[in-house]
């Protein structure tokens, strides 16, 4: 059993000790609050036209999402109907969870260091998927790279969008802090 009291998360004791010290370094900052942190980490699995034919499948896509996570994930649901799609407002259609503290340095490390080297044909993540304030999006084809899920009991393969919020004021900065955290980027 895992002592939680005394336990700090391994890419958590990495920044601490030298990645903030090198973003210090690099960037020139005057003040230790000006240094680039991970704010938060979004997860989403929209599961779309499968959900409308079969509610079943949006439950699982929570259930699987809440084992990648860590905590419990919350189904999203469609805001307006559409007829041609048979779709109703207020029908679970996906699932998503934000992580924060512990949890999120927790996944950020399962990602990176187990989850993408088990993908297929795998160069790297794009260098280029920033949105101009410091935040990374990237995506999986399949969320079965995950350990936490058994490939048996998959009745369905999902995609999965990864939102990584950080506090950096640039895209420099937020690039320079994820390769520190060793994010494999191809360009």
């Amino acid at each position: 059993m895992l002592d939680t009291a005394n336990y700090t998360p391994r890419l958590k004791t990495v920044y601490q000790d030298s990645i903030r010290a090198a973003l210090k370094e690099e960037f020139g900052y005057k003040n230790d609050m000006q240094i680039p942190r991970l704010d938060k980490i979004v997860l989403n699995i929209g599961c779309g036209a499968e959900a409308v034919k079969d509610s079943k499948k949006a439950k699982s896509a929570i259930e699987d999402l809440t084992k990648i996570a860590g905590q419990q994930a919350v189904g999203t649901k469609a805001r307006k109907s559409h007829a041609p799609f048979r779709l109703r407002e207020g029908m679970i259609i996906g699932a998503k969870v934000t992580l924060r503290g512990d949890r999120m340095y927790e996944f950020l490390d399962r990602l990176i260091t187990i989850a993408m080297p088990r993908i297929r044909d795998f160069r790297g993540v794009s260098g280029t998927s920033f949105d101009g304030r410091g935040n990374y999006a990237t995506g999986l084809k399949e969320h079965i790279v995950f350990p936490e899920i058994d490939f048996d009991k998959v009745d369905e393969t999902w995609g999965m969008d990864i939102v990584i919020a950080t506090t950096a004021e640039t895209d420099a900065e937020a690039k320079s802090l994820l390769k520190h955290f060793n994010m494999p980027f191809n360009s």
